[in-house]
């Protein structure tokens, strides 16, 4: 099957899949000619489908995806920018959590918003853990706190440059500096020798954390866990990623116990002109 398909009685020939195509992949070979894949295309592609998503006749396909199978945009649900810096600054990282699970489905579609976000190459290398139970998480924050305890056994220079030892007091007192008692924990996890794998699953928490508030949800980056994760054996095993896999980065969801009421103030932007 060819990768990309053409319907000759929708294309305009506008050349418009061609300008957009990342790879440069798709020609014209002469003005009254249909779109076609330079030799080798199949094999530079990204399967990004732009070319499916830019054509506004809806004429072309691609192997793995065709043109009614793409919803269409609607421009009524787009923001305007009032409405974008509105969306950006009313996000907060939530520290305070309800006592109260979000379902599964509800989780499962938060993560299926944040699968679109870009990656390079469109490589996708992004994968997900979700500590799903409460306890699961607290258990978990046990291992963050041991491996804090043996930073400051080592006396690492770790221990002053994220206040260890007052984290750890917070611990021994009852409370949860850790994970915050939020009722979830999710993870993104890739192959450690993917290097578009750190960016990617980056950009794929942020844009959990900023579509969060839309499910009623509040996240907050959970870095002292994902420091655990990163560097903390007994953890890691725990985790269980698949072999040649690490943890990327970890976000803290939960229902949020207050709501915010204003937009809080910040510094201005530090820009060099050139």
């Amino acid at each position: 099957m060819s990768l990309l398909t053409v319907n000759q009685e929708k294309c305009e020939r506008d050349g418009i899949c061609a300008e957009v195509c990342p790879a440069a992949i798709i020609e014209f070979k002469d003005k009254d000619a249909f779109p076609t894949l330079v030799h080798g295309g199949d094999k530079l592609c990204i399967k990004c489908g732009h070319c499916v998503a830019v054509c506004p006749h809806g004429a072309m396909s691609h192997v793995i995806m065709k043109p009614e199978e793409c919803p269409p945009v609607k421009e009524d649900w787009l923001f305007g920018p009032e409405q974008v810096e509105h969306f950006m600054r009313y996000r907060r990282s939530i520290r305070n959590y309800k006592k109260k699970q979000v379902e599964q489905e509800v989780l499962t579609k938060l993560i299926n918003v944040a699968r679109f976000a870009p990656s390079g190459h469109n490589r996708q290398p992004v994968k997900w853990l979700v500590i799903n139970e409460r306890d699961e998480v607290q258990r978990m924050a046990g291992f963050v706190i041991d491996w804090m305890r043996h930073l400051i056994k080592e006396d690492s220079p770790l221990v002053a440059a994220m206040n260890l030892n007052r984290v750890v007091a917070f611990w021994e007192g009852g409370n949860d500096p850790i994970c915050r008692n939020a009722p979830h924990i999710i993870i993104t996890y890739a192959h450690k020798d993917d290097g578009t794998a750190p960016t990617a699953c980056t950009i794929a928490l942020t844009y959990l954390e900023l579509a969060a508030s839309s499910f009623d949800l509040g996240a907050c980056w959970a870095g002292y866990f994902n420091a655990a994760a990163t560097f903390w054996p007994p953890m890691q095993k725990e985790l269980g990623f698949p072999e040649g896999n690490i943890s990327f980065g970890a976000m803290m969801v939960g229902y949020p116990k207050f709501k915010y009421q204003r937009l809080p103030l910040r510094k201005d932007a530090a820009i060099i002109w050139r």
